[in-house]
C-alpha cells in the first residue's frame, strides 16, 4: 500500500488525476488521504469521483471511500480491460480533466477503449475539450498514443450536457521523446465557438484573436468558427470559447484558449486567447504550461529517457512530478525554476503490456 497526501505542493484534484492513472498502470494498490484539503471546498467533488468510477471500470478495480466530500479513498486496480463504457458527471464538471486520469490508464487496455463522457466540455479551471483535441492528441501520437474525440454537443457551465465520444486504440508501448525545441512557425489555426447565442459571437471572437495577433506580427491565422443556432436544444445552456494551436515544422503544437461568460465581450474572449498564446510563443519552449504537466505520467511509463523543454514550471506540474516520482520510483530531474521555462527529463519504466 502507497499513500499519498493530497495537500502536497498545490494539493487540488490533479493529485487524485495523476495518482488514479499511475495506480491503474503499475498495478500498485494506493490510498489518497487529504483530499483537496487546500481548497474552499475540500474533499472530492462530482468530477472526481467519476474519474475514480472510470478508471476502476478500465482496470478491474475497486475504490473504497468513494463519495462526495470524501477526504480519503483506497484504490485497488486489478487489470487492464477493454470495452465500452459511459459515464455522467451530472453537472458542468470537466470532461477534459475526467480525460487527465482514464487516458494514461486506458494506455496498456487488451483493446479498443470506447467512452462516452457527459458533462463540462469548456469550463473554467480546466484546458478546453478543443486544447485535447488539436495539442495533446497529436503530441500523444509522436509516443505512440492513438485516440480520437468526437464532440457531439457542448457543456459549459452551471449545467454541463456536453457530450463527447473517445475511442483508444492502445499502444501497449509508449516510446520516449525528446522534445526541446519547436521548430519554425508553420502557421496558427483555432476554433471559435458558441452555443446558444447570435453567431456574430463566435466570429466576433475569432476576429478579435487574428487582430490581437497579427498586431503581433503573425499573419498565417486561420480560426474556424463554430455555432450552434439558439433554439436547438442538444445543449443545455448558452456559452462561448476560443482555443488557438501554434503548429511547427518539427510536429510539435502548443495551445491557449478562453472562454465567454456573462458580461464578457465577445472580442474580450479572442484577445485573452491570443495573449495567452503570445506568451507562450515568447518562451520558444515546444510544450505550453498545460502540457507540462499533462505529459508526466506518459513520460513516466514511456521506454527510454524523455526529456522535454516547458514554456513554465508549474505549481501542478511539481505537484505531478512528486506524485510520479513516489508511486513509481522514477527520478525526474528538473532544470529550472517555478513559473519558469524549463527542461524536465526521465528515465520511463518502459512499461508494456
Amino acid at each position: 500500500m502507497i499513500e499519498i497526501s493530497g495537500d502536497w505542493l498545490e494539493g487540488g484534484g490533479q493529485i487524485v488525476r495523476t495518482t488514479l492513472a499511475l495506480s491503474a498502470l503499475i498495478g500498485k494498490e494506493v490510498t489518497i488521504t487529504k483530499i483537496r484539503d487546500k481548497r474552499p471546498n475540500p474533499g472530492l467533488q462530482a468530477q472526481h469521483v467519476v474519474a475514480a468510477k472510470a478508471v476502476a471500470a478500465i482496470c478491474n478495480g475497486e475504490v473504497v471511500g468513494l463519495v462526495l466530500g470524501s477526504r480519503q479513498l483506497t484504490f485497488t486496480p486489478r487489470g487492464h480491460v477493454a470495452g465500452r463504457f459511459s459515464f455522467d458527471v451530472g453537472t458542468a464538471g470537466s470532461i477534459p480533466l475526467i480525460l487527465q486520469a482514464l487516458m494514461p490508464a486506458a494506455a496498456y487496455a487488451p483493446g479498443l477503449v470506447a467512452l462516452e463522457l457527459t458533462g463540462g466540455t469548456d469550463v473554467r479551471w480546466s484546458p478546453s475539450i478543443d486544447y485535447l483535441r488539436l495539442i495533446q492528441l497529436p503530441l500523444l501520437q509522436q509516443m505512440g498514443y492513438s485516440a480520437s474525440i468526437e464532440i457531439h454537443n457542448r457543456g459549459h457551465y452551471p449545467k454541463g450536457g456536453g457530450r463527447v465520444s473517445v475511442k483508444i486504440n492502445p499502444p501497449r508501448k509508449l516510446t520516449a521523446v525528446s522534445w526541446l525545441e519547436r521548430g519554425e512557425l508553420t502557421g496558427i489555426e483555432g476554433i471559435s465557438h458558441c452555443v446558444k447565442l447570435p453567431s456574430h459571437v463566435a466570429q466576433r471572437q475569432a476576429s478579435a484573436a487574428v487582430q490581437r495577433l497579427k498586431v503581433a506580427g503573425y499573419d498565417a491565422v486561420n480560426i474556424a468558427t463554430e455555432t450552434y443556432p439558439p433554439v436547438q436544444d442538444l445543449h443545455l445552456g448558452p456559452g462561448s470559447g476560443v482555443t488557438l494551436v501554434a503548429k511547427f515544422t518539427n510536429e510539435t503544437v502548443i495551445g491557449a484558449d478562453s472562454l465567454g461568460e456573462r458580461g464578457k465581450p465577445a472580442e474580450a474572449v479572442g484577445e485573452e486567447a491570443a495573449s495567452k498564446l503570445l506568451e507562450e510563443l515568447r518562451t520558444k519552449a515546444p510544450l505550453d504550461r498545460h502540457m507540462g504537466d499533462i505529459i508526466v505520467p506518459y513520460m513516466v511509463v514511456a521506454d527510454g529517457r524523455s526529456e522535454v523543454q516547458v514554456s513554465e514550471i508549474t505549481p501542478h506540474t511539481l505537484t505531478n512530478l512528486k506524485v510520479s516520482e513516489t508511486l513509481t520510483g522514477v527520478k525526474f530531474e528538473v532544470e529550472g525554476e517555478l513559473h519558469q521555462s524549463g527542461k524536465i527529463a526521465v528515465d520511463g519504466l518502459g512499461l508494456k503490456t
